[in-house]
């Protein structure tokens, strides 16, 4: 009853008690230490003349990611949130190690699986199925994804929790953080508070399948009418607080678009597609998908694009799509007094900041925002606006000494908005982005609440 892999993973057990997975933190604690107790003595004996941290190393960050891809849950969901808000004050090398934690994780070993499903679905789990493809067709931070068809005949995605995340999720992160402080590992004066309370929010909500069925329910209801999206349906019967069974997609991932088989015209239409979703999403229906990860995507057969996760859907308030309206138009209009008032607003400043350090974060912005001022067609392929961006980023924290921590509330916004970027980037696209952005912002956001 057992059908093969859609791709190979590799597989790792799962951690599963609180005592184990400090255990393994504390193995990562020792690698890091002898990491940098190497690099002490390259950088005595003259091999190393790196100005950072002894500690904060490419080696590092590689053993750091490894560690946590093989943990899963709260510890590498918080490593990908500092793959993502880190850009602008961690070394490159060091970025890019931890930019591996946006992809795959480890697979759970098939045991590890047939007792997921005996706790979900009862000891005779398989005679709900009359084939189930016990080796995973997808696995990331919280769980994977296995193919299955059911007694009665319907062809199913069964997304599996991994154990003990959910039970885990303040101890992982606090305890990794941890690490990461006293280790050294990240700069020092850099506060990741905002980063930490927005790991354990994104994981509490991510872990509780039955509410995200809601979200991918109520999202279908609100996007549902967005031609060239395609959402899965959830099938309720199999569906548990550990378990999401949605409709079976047959496709291709998205960056599969780079095959040269792909003409530029599909390219340059689902990049406008990805945002045309998000500013709807941001000013039409206040509800978005927070998390753009190319696996969360799915290129079908007849040019559609299917949206697959929606553990990290949120409602938006009305003041937060106000605010980024104003954010956006001032960036349109490169209007600084604008986009000043707007940022302030939004909390990303102390009135009583430095007013170069001000200025150091409005050219941040203006970088950032380049693709909704550009005129005609940006080509995000050819694009260097990431390194730009990082290089203000960098100057703005190292040389000016700006600290302070983005409001935790828009955390989730700037990984959407740096997340479509990248997806266009990684496709070569080309998108009249302002020319999408440009009817949400000539007017205020409709005052209507969404759910």
């Amino acid at each position: 009853m057992t059908s093969k892999p859609r791709k190979p993973t590799r597989q790792s057990r799962v951690p599963t008690g609180r005592i184990e997975r400090l255990a393994r933190l504390g193995w990562l604690a020792g690698e890091v230490a002898l990491g940098g107790i190497s690099e002490a003595a390259k950088r005595f004996t003259g091999a190393s003349d790196a100005a950072t941290s002894v500690f904060l190393t490419a080696t590092n960050a590689k053993k750091l990611a490894g560690r946590l891809s093989r943990m899963r849950g709260a510890a590498m969901k918080l490593g990908q949130l500092l793959s993502l808000e880190g850009q602008d004050f961690l070394p490159a090398e060091v970025a890019d190690a931890l930019s591996v934690l946006r992809a795959e994780g480890d697979s759970m070993p098939e045991a590890q699986v047939r007792q997921v499903l005996a706790r979900n679905y009862g000891k005779h789990w398989e005679r709900r199925f009359s084939t189930f493809g016990i080796d995973p067709i997808a696995a990331a931070s919280i769980g994977q994804v296995h193919h299955a068809i059911t007694a009665d005949g319907r062809e199913v995605a069964l997304k599996i929790q991994y154990p003990g995340v959910s039970d885990s999720i303040e101890s992982d992160v606090d305890n990794l953080a941890s690490i990461l402080k006293l280790s050294r590992l990240l700069p020092s004066g850099v506060d990741i508070s905002g980063i930490i309370l927005e790991a354990k929010r994104q994981l509490r909500q991510e872990c509780d399948y039955k509410a995200e069925a809601r979200h991918l329910r109520a999202y279908a209801d609100k996007l549902g009418d967005e031609p060239g999206v395609v959402i899965p349906r959830v099938h309720d019967d199999l569906t548990t607080s550990h378990i999401l069974a949605m409709d079976y997609l047959e496709g291709a991932p998205l960056d599969t678009l780079t095959d040269p088989s792909h003409g530029q015209r599909q390219r340059d239409k689902v990049g406008a597609l990805l945002y045309r979703i998000l500013f709807r999403e941001l000013f039409e229906l206040r509800y978005m998908q927070t998390d753009p990860n190319f696996a969360n995507y799915m290129l079908l057969a007849n040019g559609d694009v299917a949206l697959l996760d929606y553990g990290a859907v949120r409602a938006l308030p009305a003041r937060l799509s106000e605010l980024y309206r104003r954010i956006f138009l001032a960036s349109m209009r490169h209007d600084r007094p604008a986009l000043r008032a707007a940022m302030l607003a939004m909390d990303f400043f102390d009135p009583a900041e430095r007013p170069d350090r001000v200025e150091g974060l409005l050219d941040l912005f203006l970088i950032g925002c380049e693709p909704f001022a550009h005129r005609g067609l940006y080509d995000f392929g050819a694009s260097d606006m990431p390194s730009r961006a990082r290089e203000s980023g960098l100057d703005l924290t190292v040389q000016k000494g700006f600290m302070r921590a983005p409001p935790p509330e828009t955390i989730f916004l700037h990984r959407k908005l740096g997340g479509t970027f990248l997806l266009c980037a990684r496709i070569g696209a080309r998108v009249n982005v302002r020319a999408l952005l440009q009817p949400h912002v000539d007017a205020p956001a409709p005052a209507a609440a969404t759910g």
